[in-house]
């Protein structure tokens, strides 16, 4: 018998099985040597003990013992060790941009020229102090669906104080709070602060040049007379901002108005082949029609970062990214970890075995676009096209940070299953196989497994960026019809706390 599987590139030192594979089966001319899992590596020729490991044409690990023809190759004979990435800056100057096509979605135009794919009131703390009275405020408001808006939501963390100014702790909150709270997908915000706080609510917005910003409220526990008088103030401002934002209308606008935050968790051995290049191709075509679009998780494009530098469109960016991948070593050094300690135990029982592995396969949702910025974790970009933000791998932590650079929409892939949302931006959830997308299809917004049955892999991505604009103009993803988004705002905590 002859096992379904995949040799990505000529050079390819093994393929990846499409379905499971028992002993004795030919995968690809080669007899399997054990039983192995749909999504894993098996050996197409014998690799020498130090050898190098390719996939997609590009180095994976180095073998750690001979590995003979048809045997899987996984964790117990294959590692990152001493590989290194050539260090490059890449080929820069001028490249061919595609014409647009005219996209459009419906959406909120606000008085700053952007445009939000949502209508929510937002209610932010300052401080973790503030936490529950902006919770409180929230709650009264639950049905806010009903009142001509996408609902209230309270957005809360554990921050804001106990850190030092200047700093980078503070430096990376404050931005992050600045960026939701001018955030498009808002018809409203009220921050609340406690009073005596290190993340001042007065000089935040002056420093980000929020103070005269519309719809925009604050308000201090300790200025309004305590917890439950400012519970009641709060209150009405929300009242006061529902009213206000329920007579916002959606207008067609350009599809250049769109930010696409990019991101995947618990992928698997299918997502760098299915999920991730589809979703790379949307993303090309929403960097065609104008938009913008933020690939993000700085660990997990560790060691595929030359597929980046060679795309960016100066030496400036191309250092610019060096940099913060050299922070990112001297920080994981500085906590007693490793890069490479990546990828997490769910990755490596769907088939991904090194950071370098899963980072090929990461970076291919940026599909091939020019890059065109980078910038610092919930920095707005000031380029159009491919972005790429800053930001660590969990999943929350970097959407968050997205959010707070703009992004009015996200797509998420996964492979193993993610039951991730996000408010005010809404998620489309896109899985890389078919069994994930039938057994979680509460969660699975489309289904990539047809590119391994045939389907072009430019169809499926312009699948995705069609859902996407469906999304932008109102359409509700599966997180948002399950209610999910109001307790995944986790900003950055950076710093020493005091």
């Amino acid at each position: 018998m002859t096992a379904r599987a995949l040799r990505l590139a000529d050079s390819d030192d093994v393929a990846v099985l499409i379905d499971d594979v028992r002993p004795g089966e030919e995968v690809m001319g080669v007899p399997a040597k054990q039983a192995v899992m749909g999504g894993h590596k098996v050996a197409l020729r014998a690799i020498p003990a130090g050898g190098i490991v390719r996939k997609y044409g590009q180095p994976i690990g180095i073998a750690t013992c001979d590995i003979a023809a048809g045997e899987h190759v996984h964790t117990h004979n294959l590692t990152v060790g001493p590989l290194l990435r050539p260090q490059m800056t890449g080929a820069t100057g001028d490249f061919p941009r595609p014409g647009a096509t005219g996209s459009t979605f419906k959406g909120y135009r606000r008085e700053d020229g952007r445009v939000g794919t949502r209508n929510f009131v937002g209610v932010l703390s300052s401080v973790n102090c503030s936490a529950t009275v902006t919770r409180r405020i929230a709650a009264k408001f639950e049905e806010g669906a009903g009142r001509g808006i996408d609902g209230v939501a309270a957005f809360v963390h554990s921050g804001g104080c106990g850190t030092a100014r200047p700093g980078e702790g503070i430096e990376v909150l404050e931005r992050t709070l600045s960026g939701y709270a001018a955030h498009p997908n808002f018809g409203g915000v009220l921050l609340v602060g406690l009073g005596c706080e290190v993340a001042q609510v007065q000089g935040m917005l002056e420093r980000h040049g929020l103070r005269e910003r519309p719809r925009l409220r604050t308000l201090t526990i300790q200025d309004a007379g305590g917890t439950t008088a400012a519970i009641a103030r709060g209150q009405e401002i929300v009242r006061d901002l529902i009213e206000e934002a329920s007579g916002d209308r959606r207008a067609e606008v350009s599809a250049a108005h769109l930010v696409l935050g990019l991101q995947c968790g618990a992928s698997d051995g299918w997502s760098g082949v299915t999920a991730n290049p589809a979703l790379g191709v949307a993303a090309d075509c929403l960097v065609a029609e104008g938009g913008r679009v933020l690939l993000s998780e700085t660990p997990e494009i560790y060691g595929a970062q030359h597929l980046l530098l060679r795309r960016a469109v100066s030496e400036e960016v191309a250092e610019a990214l060096m940099r913060r991948i050299r922070w990112w070593e001297d920080y994981a050094a500085r906590n007693g970890a490793s890069l490479d300690n990546n990828p997490s135990p769910g990755n490596k029982a769907g088939g991904l075995t090194t950071i370098f592995e899963k980072s090929l396969g990461a970076v291919a949702k940026g599909g091939s676009s020019p890059l065109a910025e980078v910038v610092l974790y919930g920095e707005r970009p000031h380029a159009r096209g491919l972005v790429f933000m800053d930001s660590p791998g969990y999943d929350p932590c970097s959407a968050t940070g997205q959010i707070a650079s703009g992004a009015n929409l996200l797509a998420f892939t996964t492979g193993r299953g993610s039951t991730f949302g996000s408010k005010p931006t809404p998620c489309l959830k896109i899985a890389s196989n078919a069994p994930l997308a039938a057994h979680m299809s509460e969660d699975i917004d489309f289904d990539c497994s047809p590119i391994l049955e045939g389907m072009p892999m430019e169809e499926s991505g312009r699948r995705i960026f069609e859902a996407l604009l469906e999304v932008a103009s109102g359409s509700p993803t599966k997180s948002e019809a399950l209610g999910l988004g109001d307790h995944e705002f986790v900003p950055w905590q950076l710093g020493a706390w005091l």
